[in-house]
């Protein structure tokens, strides 16, 4: 038997080499699907939670209506006037707790957005939000990816403002609109310092199996859409610019 060459041992070992890599590349393929299927489920779910508590919130306060109108009647016809004043300021105060603050007409971004405003107004932040967009929107992007971005980037900038001790100084501001033919998203929130960051890649606040996945996720969605995304990072300000194509416009 002839001896086995040097060269025909670094040629099967190259072989075996790119089979295992070949291998590894995909199971890794799947084990990223998984998590992804995983890490969208969590969040759709998260999401129908808060929407489902907001428009539970505002079906109380419908229920409650007509003891409120007889309550205020009776101090009227007792001239308690003191009394309807006090009543009606609580009423105003429960009332801007379950205001639909986004009124678009379009579904899911006011679903999404009401449910993460009313989310930081409940954990002492400000929110200035403004969102112009039509009820039918035409847009390639999916209803689920779509939720998936300003979700996390409402999230992403709620948990930025949970570092800050003073309340005052806690803010969101919101902005989509629809802008040279791409669905414009900008959300700006205050935060403390600057953000960590390798090259373009900015790391993530939260702790946990998802850690920084939510970033990577938007990432990704504005990539497979051909979109346009900017995070902008200063002193106390940490800012992202998302533009999104609708259908039958030019990608940027």
């Amino acid at each position: 038997m002839e001896p086995v060459s040097i060269m025909t041992i670094i040629l099967v070992s190259v072989l075996a080499v790119i089979l295992l890599a070949f291998l590894l590349g995909r199971w890794m393929n799947r084990w990223m699907d998984r998590r992804t299927l995983l890490y969208q489920s969590d969040l759709l779910e998260k999401h129908c939670v808060e929407v489902q508590n907001m428009y539970r919130q505002t079906r109380g306060w419908r229920h409650d209506y007509h003891d409120h109108i007889q309550t205020m009647k009776a101090y009227l016809a007792m001239g308690r006037l003191q009394e309807l004043s006090d009543f009606l300021g609580e009423l105003d105060k429960d009332l801007l707790t379950v205001d639909t603050v986004i009124k678009t007409g379009n579904v899911m971004i006011d679903a999404i957005l009401n449910s993460k405003i009313s989310l930081a107004k409940a954990r002492g932040i400000k929110v200035d939000a403004k969102a112009i967009v039509p009820k039918d929107l035409n847009i390639s992007i999916s209803e689920i990816d779509l939720g998936l971005v300003i979700g996390n980037l409402m999230d992403n900038a709620m948990e930025a403002c949970a570092g800050i001790d003073v309340e005052e100084d806690r803010f969101i501001r919101v902005y989509i609109d629809i802008l040279k033919g791409q669905l414009y998203i900008y959300i700006m929130n205050s935060a403390v310092g600057k953000r960590k960051r390798i090259g373009r890649i900015y790391e993530s606040t939260k702790d946990g199996v998802y850690h920084g996945f939510g970033l990577m996720r938007i990432d990704k969605v504005v990539d497979r859409y051909h979109g346009y995304l900017e995070r902008q990072d200063e002193e106390g300000i940490f800012a992202t610019e998302v533009m999104l194509p609708l259908e039958g416009s030019c990608p940027l």
